[in-house]
């Protein structure tokens, strides 16, 4: 199982999703990893009531096995439905990356 199955398997299995957008964003980041930088969107109910820190807790929680074999870095977007719905449906864009390109 590659990595960005890995991680929405892990998800799902744990959180009740609305939505769940998994991107690999490897190949903006300098170095040889393919599978390194994810961008992770999350819409749950059980979002409600937690704040951002506590959001990425859980998320990190999940996600330790990934994170122990090669995730580099995860740009983590949690939204409650409510909150989703006010974004349009829409994540904000990544950054690039401040060690350059391939």
């Amino acid at each position: 199982m590659n990595m960005q199955n890995s991680i929405e398997s892990s998800l799902r299995a744990a959180l009740a999703l609305e939505h769940l957008d998994i991107l690999n964003e490897s190949h903006k980041h300098a170095g040889p990893g393919t599978e390194t930088h994810f961008k992770v969107t999350a819409v749950s109910p059980e979002f409600e009531g937690m704040g951002a820190v506590k959001r990425h807790q859980r998320m990190y929680q999940l996600l330790t096995t990934q994170l122990n074999e090669g995730v580099h870095a995860l740009a983590l977007h949690t939204y409650t439905p409510s909150e989703w719905a006010r974004k349009n449906g829409v994540a904000p864009r990544s950054p690039e990356c401040a060690g350059g390109k391939h």
